[in-house]
């Protein structure tokens, strides 16, 4: 049996507290209080808070890619990020509402993104690094499906997670279909 880390523990702190309570009036305090440790124990996990946010982020995202593999596929993959996403709506759409760091967290997102797919390319495609032209594909893909995926949290878009997994696999750049589709 695979036991919690004190990351993962605080982490699930952070979440429950957010159930009930605006992300930018959220203190260190009521994640601890919410755990049972003790704020030296946060910060010797993190920073502050939006290190836990993203480092939160990063392993669902990573969780996600990781399954990748021949019999599951880059579009399994998307519909797998979308139905996570849409699982998270709640509290993405808490987190980008009700902190002030919402533009750096859209923009570390896309960051968490071009990695995977810039990491999936090149174990698909067997090259050591990508070409400028492509890494500027993966940038614009990405910057596009996160700013998409921030708006349907908001509700902006009305979708199901398969009708956004579909706009992500359709919204690739011709030249990166040859490593994803």
């Amino acid at each position: 049996m695979k036991r919690k880390t004190a990351k993962e523990i605080l982490a699930e702190a952070f979440r429950e507290v957010a159930e009930g309570k605006n992300i930018d009036k959220i203190t260190i305090q009521d994640i601890v209080d919410n755990c049972g440790y003790s704020p030296a124990t946060f910060y010797r996990n993190f920073k502050d808070k939006y290190d836990l946010i993203a480092w939160d982020h990063t392993r669902g995202v990573a969780e996600i890619m990781g399954r990748i593999n021949p019999s599951h596929t880059w579009k399994q993959a998307m519909i797998d990020a979308a139905e996570w996403y849409h699982k998270e709506k709640e509290y993405l759409a808490n987190l980008f509402q009700h902190t002030s760091g919402h533009d750096s967290f859209i923009r570390y997102m896309t960051e968490i993104s071009c990695d995977a797919v810039k990491k999936y390319i090149l174990a698909s495609g067997g090259q050591e690094k990508l070409t400028r032209q492509e890494e500027l594909y993966v940038r614009t893909y990405c910057l596009g499906t996160v700013s998409l995926t921030c708006e349907w949290i908001l509700g902006k878009h009305a979708a199901t997670p398969e009708e956004i997994a579909e706009l992500y696999e359709s919204a690739l750049p011709e030249p990166l279909k040859q490593y994803l589709i």
